[in-house]
């Protein structure tokens, strides 16, 4: 007895055959995607360059071939590379009298100078501070002091030499009555009536300081008088150790002006006559002059 033996396999469900299509899907998509090159696509050559310019000086037309690019049209612009010119500046015309005036010198330059100057002026001090002799100290002698006592002295002896020397041709002739050498005759006479017109004016105007009884005061006073008979100068060359005294003297000298004029003949000698004389002033005698 034979017997027989079929295997029949259990359906396929509808779950099993989707994950199964699936499946192939993704193998086929993997091949296909392992097929495939990925590239940048490359731009096109250009087969000339195009040059760009900056204009600085625009044309008023444009030219009829263009080979450079800018943003104004320029006419005349070679292939050389060189620095854009300045625009040239006016220059003024014959009629008008201004002047350029230059540009002024940049403040390095005066600064640089000016330390140079300084530079050198300290070298040359430098250079005299070292050639000055040192001097001890021992051997530099005290200043002398200068009192009043013998300031006036030396004032005095001043004066003195002053009053007793000759004038030049070329200065003003001005002599005391005893220098006079032509004319002394002259000029004795001429003294004498001006001590009368003085003494006489002073004893009308007697100076109030010398009417105090006993008083005695006198003073040695130069009038110098002028060829008018005005006055050239008053000097007190010896004081009377009064003050109010001395200026009394003077007021009684420019009351009693002006003065007769000086004779021609002396005026061949000299320009001004100046008269030296000591006053005198007493409450007994009045003011009298010697």
């Amino acid at each position: 007895m034979t017997s027989s033996f079929s295997y029949n396999p259990p359906p396929i469900s509808h779950s099993d055959s989707l994950l199964t299509a699936l499946f192939i899907a993704a193998v086929v998509h993997a091949i296909i995607l392992m097929g495939l090159n990925f590239s940048i696509p490359e731009p096109e050559k250009v087969g000339k360059s195009i040059e760009i310019t900056l204009s600085n000086t625009p044309a008023k037309k444009a030219p009829k071939k263009a080979e450079y690019l800018a943003q104004d049209n320029q006419i005349g612009a070679g292939k050389e590379n060189k620095k854009p010119e300045a625009p040239k500046q006016k220059l003024p015309s014959h009629n008008s009298g201004k002047r350029r005036q230059p540009a002024p010198r940049k403040s390095a330059s005066k600064a640089a100078k000016a330390s140079k100057k300084v530079t050198v002026k300290q070298a040359v001090e430098k250079i005299e501070t070292a050639n000055k002799p040192v001097i001890p100290a021992q051997a530099s002698q005290p200043k002398p002091q200068l009192t009043a006592a013998s300031l006036q002295k030396q004032i005095a002896q001043l004066g003195e030499q002053i009053r007793q020397s000759q004038s030049s041709a070329e200065q003003n002739k001005i002599k005391f009555v005893n220098s006079v050498s032509t004319h002394k005759y002259i000029a004795a006479q001429y003294m004498k009536d001006w001590e009368n017109k003085v003494e006489r004016t002073g004893n009308l105007n007697y100076p109030e300081v010398a009417r105090k009884k006993g008083f005695s005061g006198t003073l040695t006073m130069d009038v110098g008088i002028n060829a008018d008979g005005s006055i050239y100068s008053i000097r007190i060359t010896k004081s009377s150790g009064n003050q109010a005294l001395d200026d009394a003297a003077k007021r009684i000298v420019q009351m009693s002006a002006p003065f007769a004029a000086l004779p021609a003949e002396l005026l061949q000698e000299l320009d001004v006559l100046v008269i030296t004389r000591v006053w005198k002033f007493s409450d007994e005698s009045g003011m009298t002059t010697r």
